[in-house]
């Protein structure tokens, strides 16, 4: 099954499950059908559970907040992450907070799809990922899958869940295929998972780096280093348990997130590791993210921009101080030097 048909036959399964579940949002009716992952949705249950409105994200949200409170179960759509910042003071200030100010008597089971990409030239304003901004509030889980059974389970875990999720995808993951399990299923929120085992050092991934840290992987076993890849999966909560095990088995941190780095979830990981696992590291922990810049629209551009496979695999060759002999070591601080 394909990335977006996971996605797809998770809203289906809930929405058969749970008749209080519904899809709402801006533009869902268009023929490609936000990338394939909601085909056939709108045929099989209606418009009264496949509501497409105007163009008001934050309006959109309220509705759907109200809903929540009222017993149902919305499942917003948004085909890029960055419209989610028009709706943040329902987002953040209602439905995060909302079962906390009346003593959790009510809560508010809600769910926000968000799709990230890159290459589309759409440049600063619609190619974020923002991980770390919708990772700091209490009350909201962040989820970010990697892969197309997570991409089912973890969908139906946040439908499940009872307070507010956001479901961070990324678009350059939709056409990945793999073995899906059949049937409903969850993937539990605020669990890691260890998708490569290995002794030298840890990558802790999130999002379509995991793809890029295995590339980086497979290449330093042919120089005879062993790392161990985790997919975070989940952002809030995060799952600090199975990092800090990995690390204290390994030695050495490498953290690789399509992200910024200044107060970032990758900046959370190596704090939680620098406070509970300090005497296990056996070098400084290394970043690998995005410069610090607004993402840039030029595809040549982009090229110098987005760091992958290589610079993990630096990364860890340079924690772990292993050069092989006719092999030099690029500055694992991924700089951009072009014009902007």
């Amino acid at each position: 099954m394909k990335f977006r048909e996971a996605v797809c036959d998770a809203t289906r399964l809930a929405m058969e499950k749970d008749s209080s579940v519904f899809v709402i949002g801006v533009g869902i009716i268009d023929p490609r059908k936000v990338w394939g992952t909601l085909s056939g949705i709108r045929e099989q249950f209606g418009d009264r559970r496949f509501i497409e409105v105007g163009l008001a994200e934050d309006a959109l949200t309220g509705v759907s907040v109200g809903a929540a409170t009222h017993g149902l179960r919305p499942i917003i759509v948004h085909h890029r992450i960055d419209f989610v910042l028009l709706t943040m003071n329902q987002l953040i200030n209602h439905a995060a907070k909302w079962s906390e100010m009346f003593g959790r008597q009510q809560s508010v089971p809600l769910v926000v799809r968000a799709v990230v990409g890159r290459g589309w030239g759409n440049g600063p304003q619609h190619t974020q990922s923002l991980h770390a901004l919708f990772s700091h509030v209490p009350g909201l889980k962040a989820v970010v899958p990697t892969n197309p059974t997570d991409a089912k389970g973890l969908l139906l875990a946040a439908i499940e869940d009872d307070g507010p999720v956001i479901y961070i995808e990324h678009r350059w993951l939709h056409e990945d295929d793999a073995p899906v399990p059949p049937g409903y299923y969850v993937t539990p929120l605020g669990k890691a998972a260890v998708v490569r085992t290995g002794t030298d050092a840890t990558i802790a991934a999130v999002g379509p780096m995991v793809a890029e840290a295995m590339k980086a992987a497979a290449a330093l076993e042919q120089t005879g280093l062993s790392a161990e890849v985790l997919d975070m999966r989940t952002l809030r909560p995060l799952d600090s348990d199975t990092v800090i095990q990995s690390v204290v088995k390994t030695g050495r941190l490498v953290v690789a997130e399509g992200d910024w780095s200044p107060c970032s979830v990758g900046g959370e990981i190596v704090a939680r590791v620098a406070e509970q696992a300090l005497s296990a590291l056996k070098a400084a922990p290394v970043r690998i993210m995005w410069p610090d810049i607004c993402v840039p629209s030029s595809q040549t551009i982009e090229a110098k921009f987005y760091p992958g496979a290589r610079e993990i695999q630096n990364a860890v060759m340079s924690v772990c101080n292993h050069y092989s002999q006719g092999q030099t070591i690029q500055n694992t601080v991924k700089k951009f030097d072009g014009p902007f």
